[in-house]
């Protein structure tokens, strides 16, 4: 039976390429879509998301969410440290214009119901943009800890980050609601940091692999556009696609070679530190691990993913 799941996004370039994969991989059922506050205004985020479903033929619903952080409203959000092309990201990512529309209601009230229901006991959250409406939905509903089976997060770095030296943008973006999420006793957490999505950088070569289908193709535009744009890449040719390992954790667990059990937590105060993911694998610690913590991922078995999804 495909893996059923809810994913939470910001939708940028690699949200996308996670949908398309979503919408092509034979093992995974895309239940919903709730959109946030992030690598855009939630209004283009919603857009794209839209955008990207309607290409790949996927009828699911989509609900937006939160349109600024939990705690910090005036936060800066530095979308231009990674949006350096504004143009692409707010005109479409290139993707035809969306026919379908955003369902009725707030993404927050959505996921309570959805997760509170005996009937979706097995659907999994997959989270890859700032955490505020997955905060949001437990501080609405607590018992949500408990009936959420599974949440994968794409946030943090264990290294160095992208924003600042110490955070990663999407637990920059929201420290509050990455802190309230990762402290709220959820039964799992897989939590994929930059550590893991850069060991496993794509390049021209596989975007060409991609190339069979529509959504593959699209999928290779959109990567294709990050070879381009992304400052790694420049020098190395490949580039991360963060968003999409999570996804593919859900039906490939032998993704990750490297992974931590680990107390995780989020710093809120610090002037340097503010969103660092702090990774705790003391054995003396005083509190017990609450997440596990993939550090590097198998290029092979992610190509091998996005190649079955986009066959």
């Amino acid at each position: 039976m495909p893996v059923r799941f809810v994913l939470d996004c910001d939708t940028g370039s690699d949200d996308a390429v996670a949908i398309l994969a979503a919408a092509g991989h034979p093992g995974l059922d895309l239940v919903a879509v709730t959109t946030v506050n992030g690598n855009l205004a939630v209004g283009h985020v919603t857009d794209h998301t839209l955008r990207a479903l309607d290409l790949a033929g996927l009828d699911v619903p989509v609900y937006e969410g939160a349109a600024r952080p939990l705690a910090r409203p005036d936060l800066p959000v530095p979308r231009a440290v990674l949006n350096k092309d504004s143009e692409f990201h707010q005109h479409g990512l290139g993707l035809p214009e969306a026919v379908s529309a955003k369902r009725e209601g707030h993404a927050v009230p959505f996921l309570v119901e959805c997760f509170m229901d005996d009937a979706n006991a097995d659907v999994a959250l997959v989270a890859v943009g700032p955490l505020t409406n997955v905060a949001l939905a437990l501080a609405l509903e607590p018992r949500l800890a408990e009936r959420i089976p599974r949440l994968v997060v794409m946030g943090g770095a264990h290294g160095n980050g992208n924003v600042t030296a110490a955070a990663e943008f999407n637990f920059w973006a929201d420290p509050e609601a990455a802190e309230a999420v990762l402290s709220a006793g959820l039964r799992e957490v897989v939590i994929v940091p930059l550590d893991a999505t850069h060991s496993a950088p794509l390049t021209a070569e596989d975007c060409a692999a991609f190339e069979g289908t529509a959504i593959g193709a699209a999928a290779a535009g959109l990567i294709r556009h990050r070879l381009a744009t992304d400052q790694a890449a420049r020098a190395s040719a490949a580039a991360p696609v963060h968003d999409p390992m999570c996804v593919a954790h859900l039906v490939r667990p032998d993704l990750f070679t490297t992974a931590v059990e680990a107390f995780a937590s989020v710093e809120t105060a610090g002037a340097r530190t503010l969103g660092q993911l702090l990774v705790d694998t003391r054995p003396w610690r005083a509190e017990p691990a609450n997440a596990t913590v993939a550090l590097r991922a198998s290029p092979a078995v992610y190509r091998e993913f996005l190649r079955e999804a986009f066959a």
